[in-house]
């Protein structure tokens, strides 16, 4: 019997190695990935050619509510501490969350999974509410292609394959250095911090001493993305969604044993770093299926999605997130 042929658009981590080498082969289906250039894997645009995909978490409830007929595996590619990317100018008095209240706080995209954990978190864990700030979007110019603080080189409306491009990211490094932006959240590292710029610093120095409090807090290590699925495939074969769950989670397990080595990875400690990963977070840290700790994990995202106004009420997650049999994410036989 011919297998089923999937298409998979994700990016190239190391946890899903071995689905794009080949390593890995889905239990009944023939799976191309398409990895590469991030801004095109992750369009909607392009997402929407494929089978399968990896989708920020939030902006997936905010399509599902539109009625984008897709619906999401309990696979999370991509989870990342937020802490430590809340930058602040220096010179503007800003050392303590709340002295974020009243001030221009620049954001990368209001829609972007980075952007909404971090005002969640500020809002729910310190205080700061989110209409005290005077937030800056900007890369998303809906109505318009310039930007009052960026002029020309503000962003035009989105489209497919479009990257930021260094001349806008280095607008925006200008902007937070010379104080324009008192503070500015993102998904990634400006260049004033890369650079060791002393007029830009992190809100919180321990970035890594603060998301580790909020760890034992609340046992959240936050979903950036999930992996969707069209309905059409799983309507008409329902035995996929176990079988592509399975293939990711040997993925991930492959990608363990293969940078346990030391080896493998340049850190000059690295015994420290994986014993005392494995003291805090447990032998699984990406860990997939709809636990008790995923989904407190999923309630905060769709908390934070419609706190934001980016949904209309609040999701249920039994709703919008597939139920995978535990099966799939231990070792031994599937049992499809």
């Amino acid at each position: 019997m011919p297998r089923l042929r999937l298409s998979l658009a994700c990016g190239p981590y190391e946890t899903t190695r071995a689905l794009w080498d080949g390593t890995i082969e889905p239990d009944g289906i023939e799976l191309t990935v398409l990895t590469g250039d991030r801004d095109r894997i992750f369009h909607v645009d392009r997402r929407q050619e494929c089978d399968v995909a990896e989708f920020n978490v939030m902006n997936y409830m905010v399509a599902l509510e539109a009625g984008v007929p897709i619906t999401a595996l309990p696979v999370f590619p991509h989870r990342r501490f937020r802490h430590g990317f809340i930058f602040v100018n220096t010179a503007a008095g800003i050392l303590e969350p709340a002295d974020l209240a009243g001030r221009k706080v620049g954001m990368a995209g209001s829609n972007a999974a980075a952007t909404i954990w971090i005002k969640g978190i500020l809002n729910e864990h310190y205080g700061v509410a989110y209409d005290a700030v005077e937030w800056v979007d900007l890369y998303s110019s809906p109505n318009a292609a310039r930007h009052p603080m960026l002029g020309d080189l503000a962003p035009a409306p989105p489209a497919a394959g479009r990257a930021v491009d260094s001349a806008l990211l280095d607008a925006v490094d200008a902007l937070l250095s010379s104080g324009e932006l008192e503070a500015l959240i993102g998904p990634g590292l400006p260049g004033p911090i890369l650079r060791r710029d002393p007029r830009v610093g992190r809100l919180f120095p321990d970035a890594r001493r603060e998301e580790i409090r909020y760890y034992e807090k609340t046992g959240i290590f936050p979903i950036m993305h999930i992996v969707t699925i069209k309905k059409e495939v799983l309507a008409e074969h329902p035995w996929a969604a176990a079988s592509l769950s399975r293939a990711f989670e040997q993925a991930k397990r492959l990608a363990y044993d293969r940078v346990r080595n030391p080896r493998i990875v340049p850190l000059v400690f690295f015994e420290d770093a994986w014993e005392d990963q494995e003291r805090r977070f447990g032998d699984d840290p990406w860990e997939f299926g709809l636990g008790e700790a995923n989904r407190r994990n999923l309630e905060a995202a769709a908390r934070y999605a419609f706190e934001q106004h980016l949904v209309g009420s609040l999701p249920e997650i039994d709703e919008i997130v597939l139920d995978v049999p535990p099966a799939a994410f231990i070792g031994g036989t599937a049992g499809f």
